[in-house]
């Protein structure tokens, strides 16, 4: 059983790699700490003339977003990943940067599970793996550098601490400690995190874990080193005395801004994002439940549940909600699932009931791995952009036509960005590495005036454009390839035709698209042309100017 717990172990960090080179591309969500991490590996951090070069340089001086964010983040990232960059070369360095976030994120919920086996013994921790790593969107999310993603860790950690200590000393030493790491995530990376510090310290005076008089210094020394740590991080790489989460609080806590983003009901978190968070339908409808309810095991699942489900209902109250917004309750209310689960698993040869509840676990935890494995498959296919990059910049290098293009020009459109265009793809080598006389020159533009987009002169200097409607592309086009997305779930019935060309029947498919593709018609052929799967759609078009006297063509495979 020693070597189930060390590959269970093991499990939490390679499954996250997995999804991560499953889906390697990003999306806006996460574009500022990728796009920062970039410019601090590539640009450094200047000492003299430092507005100048990181304005001139830097991306978020160009696209800032609606409130700044914290470079704490990225400076972890690049002084982490820069070595090892180095080491295996700069074209890898999106996929480094996003593993250092991602194994950060594996040993907080490795050192959860350690956790969950001191206190409640390796069955339990067992279980707790199996339920955690059979959940799609934690392992999908943490290697993604979104700043919920940089908390979670913090907030992991925190949480591992405020459950099964056998002693009053043990007690109170855990207590601060999760007050320290809370509080450093919530000055850091998400105020809203100051939510979950009030409910998990709240849980621990009522049941006399800890007094005001241990909360208090905890609270002040580290809320002291996280400004410490933040406002002159943050000061210097904005150019203005700055505290990123106290002006992200009041964008959406007080002006109410991130309504704009969209309003769900009252109700969200806990009748759609939780079950989706957990993924296995049992967790939230029995195993929980069953937990609180069974004298057996309430009294150890209550510090699991109580300070994370009293979180959600308060933050609820937020208009705004997305799910990625309570990622932290994961590996608590998974543990209380888990307590569940072995309580009726060690019993089920007691009676009927328990064997065949016993039964349904094992199997929903079979059928919750097969349902992230589609939903990680689907998941995959969302990112068009980042696809469509890396086809325009193969296509543009290897094709004889652009052999007299020492300079190419392109333009990336909105959905093009939002969807997997990052620095990191448009420069896979640095601008100081010394490179092959010939070797082509990428330049982009990212432009999202309208007035500009709509001027014919604007289009002259482009050589190639990843746009989603060619229409609104001015000027001499052709449509040289396209990347499709994921567009919902197809069901292709015998005698049903297939169309395997767009548009003008001579585009190829790129990225993805091609793969799915292949699949149908090779599912169909077996099948007798049956399928059921993604049904893929056109996202961005790769659009090559033609030269004056020049006759449209084909691109063959």
């Amino acid at each position: 059983m020693a070597a189930l717990d060390i590959l269970l172990s093991l499990a939490i960090p390679a499954l996250i790699v997995v999804h991560l080179l499953v889906a390697p591309y990003t999306k806006v969500e996460e574009s500022f700490n990728i796009q920062a991490t970039h410019d601090i590996l590539v640009y450094g951090t200047p000492t003299s003339n430092v507005y100048e070069r990181l304005s001139s340089r830097y991306d978020h001086f160009d696209f800032p977003g609606a409130v700044p964010r914290t470079f704490v983040g990225p400076v972890l990232l690049a002084g982490i990943s820069q070595p090892i960059i180095a080491l295996v070369g700069f074209q890898y360095a999106q996929l480094i940067v996003r593993s250092v976030l991602g194994l950060l994120n594996a040993g907080a919920l490795w050192a959860f599970k350690s956790s969950v086996e001191r206190a409640f013994g390796k069955s339990t921790a067992r279980w707790y793996a199996l339920l955690q790593l059979s959940q799609f969107h934690i392992l999908f999310y943490a290697s993604r550098t979104l700043p919920n993603m940089f908390a979670f860790g913090l907030t992991t950690l925190a949480l591992s601490q405020v459950f099964g200590k056998p002693d009053e000393k043990s007690r109170v030493r855990g207590y601060r400690l999760a007050i320290a790491n809370l509080t450093m995530a919530t000055a850091v990376f998400r105020s809203e995190l100051a939510i979950l510090l009030i409910t998990v310290t709240l849980y621990g005076l009522v049941r006399s874990h800890i007094s005001i008089i241990q909360i208090i210094p905890t609270f002040l020394v580290f809320f002291t080193i996280s400004l410490s740590l933040s406002i002159p991080i943050d000061s210097y790489f904005w150019q203005k005395p700055l505290w990123p989460e106290l002006w992200g609080f009041y964008y959406n806590a007080i002006l109410g801004s991130s309504s704009e983003w969209g309003v769900s009901p009252w109700h969200y978190y806990f009748t759609s994002a939780i079950p989706k968070i957990l993924t296995n339908p049992l967790s939230t409808a029995f195993l929980i439940p069953y937990a609180l309810w069974n004298a057996g095991t309430r009294k150890q699942v209550l510090p699991l549940v109580v300070p994370s489900l009293l979180f959600v209902a308060i933050y609820s109250l937020q208009p705004h909600k997305e799910t990625r917004f309570i990622f932290y309750i994961a590996p608590p209310l998974t543990a209380a699932a888990a307590l569940a689960a072995n309580y009726i698993f060690t019993r089920r040869d007691k009676s009927v009931f328990f064997l065949l509840a016993s039964v349904a676990i094992v199997g929903s935890v079979l059928v919750s791995f097969g349902l992230s494995t589609v939903m990680l498959v689907i998941s995959s296919l969302n990112y068009p952009g980042g696809e469509a990059l890396s086809a325009l910049r193969n296509l543009v290098t290897s094709s004889s036509s652009s052999s007299d293009l020492q300079t190419v020009m392109i333009h990336t459109d909105v959905l093009s960005c939002m969807t997997g265009v990052t620095l990191f793809g448009q420069h896979p080598y640095p601008p100081d590495d010394e490179r092959p006389a010939n070797e082509i020159t990428f330049n982009y533009d990212k432009t999202e005036d309208e007035n500009m987009l709509r001027s014919p002169s604007f289009w002259e200097k482009f050589d190639y454009v990843l746009a989603e409607d060619p229409a609104k592309i001015i000027g001499p086009w052709e449509t040289v390839g396209v990347v499709e997305g994921f567009a919902g779930v197809e069901v292709a019935r015998p005698n049903t035709p297939s169309k395997d060309d767009i548009e003008s029947g001579q585009d190829k498919i790129f990225g993805r698209g091609s793969l799915v593709r292949r699949m149908k018609d090779y599912i169909r052929a077996l099948t007798g042309g049956w399928w059921v799967g993604p049904r893929m759609e056109p996202k961005i078009h790769l659009l090559r100017k033609m030269r004056e006297g020049e006759a449209r063509r084909a691109v063959t495979e």
